[in-house]
């Protein structure tokens, strides 16, 4: 998610630090300098490639997206491990990451979180400690559906809807926690009909 990097159907949540967000203001200081050094510097005439000054101001710059790579990559790193070494079946969303960031209002919160990168994390390492990963489908209304009676309510495909009662059993649900319980539920179905397609060919 966009609040909150994952939650897990135990209710376990991993935070979303938003580490490009916290030095925003800092980089984007650093890269208006970057800006000026470089129109300084064709301004007297300089080839950028020896311009002091603006090449000390890009080498600055450039550890700051490095500082910000560096940390989210240990974290999804950590996380990763974490879930991994104490889950034998994984199952997440099967997202269309490019499709979501032609969302202008979400593109930049959804760059930093990674989504895909994180994905590459959890299927690599599955295979290093013999764990299974199942990819539920992307039209699967995990937000949508009650994970205690099953009922639909497409009121919530809205984003801005956090927590919902359903009106059939009355339940109350935090948009993502009951999502997450439906997919844990709903990769359990896939993996029991594999492994029932299996028994039956052999």
């Amino acid at each position: 998610g966009l609040k909150d990097f994952a939650i897990l159907s135990d209710g376990t949540v991993y935070k979303n630090p938003k580490f490009f967000r916290s030095l925003e203001t800092k980089l984007a200081k650093e890269q208006r300098k970057l800006s000026r050094r470089k129109i300084q510097a064709l301004k007297d005439g300089r080839k950028l490639s020896e311009s002091k000054n603006y090449q000390k101001q890009r080498i600055k710059v450039a550890n700051i997206h490095e500082t910000i790579k560096n940390k989210r990559t240990d974290y999804l790193h950590k996380i990763s491990t974490e879930i991994v070494k104490n889950h034998d079946i994984i199952g997440i969303e099967d997202l269309l990451v490019k499709n979501m960031m032609l969302n202008r209002k979400l593109a930049k919160s959804i760059s930093e979180v990674s989504w895909a990168e994180f994905r590459t994390m959890l299927e690599y390492k599955a295979k290093w400690y013999g764990k299974e990963i199942i990819a539920v489908a992307r039209n699967f209304p995990s937000s949508q559906l009650c994970s205690g009676c099953g009922y639909q309510n497409k009121a919530v495909k809205n984003l801005a809807v956090r927590k919902w009662e359903c009106p059939e059993c009355h339940a109350h649900h935090d948009r993502d926690t009951n999502a997450s319980i439906n997919l844990n539920q709903e990769a359990l179905r896939i993996l029991t009909s594999r492994t029932v397609g299996t028994t039956e060919l052999a």
